[in-house]
């Protein structure tokens, strides 16, 4: 259970860093200031800033004397012969690159009198940089802290002060970066060969028996099977070749217990089921869909292409899977779709490893899908509640109440986290 719980954490951090790296990325080539990336969530454990830039340099002062000298005489008197010596100093500059880091432990940033110079020099000579990376206590995810983000700073390198194109650019980098991210994933497992449905009739020899789908309260379900489980090719002395051998032989079967060996990852289980007398519409009699697969792998280039139709597959899925949810709450009849919180996740995340790295893989696209679409919804507290509020000052021609703005944003803050709370709650009671 710990390998799945480090699993979960690592999938989950690198999702949420993906998504902060957009906005982090964006804002760095708007020009606006980066004041933290952070790698997890606060308390600091410690972090590195760079600066960089140039600046003059006295390097030489240089003395000359000069020397001057005057001849006078007026009528009837002696030669007068004066001599001047002057003493000139000329200083040299140049300009001169610097590039200086430190290091910083913990939260206290600047608070030495050494820092405070060298901060203020930055400050004076407008050093680029100055970012601060930091590595946080708590492993999951991490933030960005971006100038201006609050409206306080009103300077030139402030987010405050952007064009409203420039802001949502900013706020939208972050779901951008988790469609790329899974469009790299699911490419990335197109080229190592992924599971796909085969004709049974074309090399059935090198296909595998899956399940593909579980009814719910079915023989199945209630005796542990899952989705992604293959049907060992043996089977009491039978050789299964074809989808069809194994429905035979669970029809034969029928209102008796049966046998049925499981392959699920690298283990192999053997599984005691009571096929039903009397089949649902579309379920069978041991409530189960088989698929025969084969691990087909693609050129780089078909790869690259087939990722990116998965995505757009996957995101139309999820967003109209979101939208009948949210319908169905809005008119009372109910959520009929599974929704798992961090809890849920984390056994769907042991049930995925078992599998193997492929479907890992899948597992992490898919939830990379997910967070970019909930991210871009027009919600108080979400990139798309902020980019709501910066549509609406276009349209207003001048910003919404700064305080009316952080109200809506701390509601919707606490409603998620109500509703975070609900779906772990509800995941408690469902897997424990």
């Amino acid at each position: 259970m710990l390998l799945v719980v480090i699993i979960f954490v690592l999938i989950l951090g690198i999702l949420v860093f993906v998504h902060e790296l957009g906005h982090f990325l964006m804002a760095r080539k708007s020009g606006i200031q980066v004041q933290e990336f952070g790698f997890g969530l606060p308390p600091r454990i410690a972090g590195i800033q760079f600066v960089s830039g140039e600046k003059w340099e006295k390097i030489s002062r240089q003395t000359i004397l000069e020397t001057k000298i005057s001849d006078t005489q007026e009528e009837g008197q002696p030669e007068i012969i004066r001599e001047v010596i002057t003493e000139k100093t000329k200083e040299i500059d140049r300009v001169k690159l610097v590039k200086k880091w430190r290091f910083i432990w913990g939260r206290y940033d600047g608070d030495d009198a050494e820092e405070k110079k060298d901060l203020k020099e930055a400050r004076d000579n407008h050093f680029s940089g100055g970012t601060v990376y930091s590595l946080n206590w708590i492993p999951i995810g991490g933030f960005v802290r971006i100038k201006g983000e609050d409206r306080e700073s009103q300077e030139a390198d402030s987010f405050a002060v952007k064009p409203a194109w420039t802001r949502i650019k900013v706020l939208a980098a972050g779901v951008g970066m988790n469609f790329l991210f899974a469009w790299i994933i699911l490419s990335l497992v197109f080229w190592m060969g992924i599971p796909e449905a085969v004709d049974p009739e074309n090399d059935s020899s090198q296909g595998k028996i899956q399940i593909s789908e579980v009814a719910a309260n079915s023989p199945a379900e209630n005796n542990g099977l899952k989705i992604g489980d293959e049907i060992a090719g043996i089977q009491d002395g039978l050789e299964f070749k074809s989808v069809k051998n194994v429905q035979d032989y669970i029809n034969a079967g029928k209102g008796r217990e049966i046998s049925l060996k499981i392959i699920r990852g690298k283990e192999l289980k053997e599984f005691k089921v009571v096929p039903r007398t009397e089949s649902l519409e579309n379920e069978g009699a041991l409530g189960v869909e088989l698929v025969q697969t084969m691990a087909v792998r693609y050129p780089w280039y078909k790869a690259v292409w087939k990722g990116m139709l998965a995505v757009l597959d996957l995101t139309s899925r999820i967003f109209w899977g979101i939208l009948g949810m949210l319908k169905n709450l809005i008119l009372g009849a109910g959520v009929k779709i599974e929704v798992a919180g961090p809890v849920g996740i984390v056994f769907l995340t042991k049930q995925v490893a078992s599998l193997g790295m492929i479907y890992v893989l899948q597992f992490a696209a898919i939830l990379s899908i997910n967070l970019g679409i909930i991210n871009a919804l027009p919600v108080p507290a979400l990139d798309g509640g902020r980019v709501l509020f910066i549509l609406i000052e276009k349209i207003r021609r001048r910003p919404v109440s700064q305080r009316l703005e952080q109200i809506f944003h701390t509601a919707g803050f606490a409603f998620l986290i109500g509703l975070m709370i609900l779906i772990t709650f509800r995941d408690i009671m469902k897997f424990f």
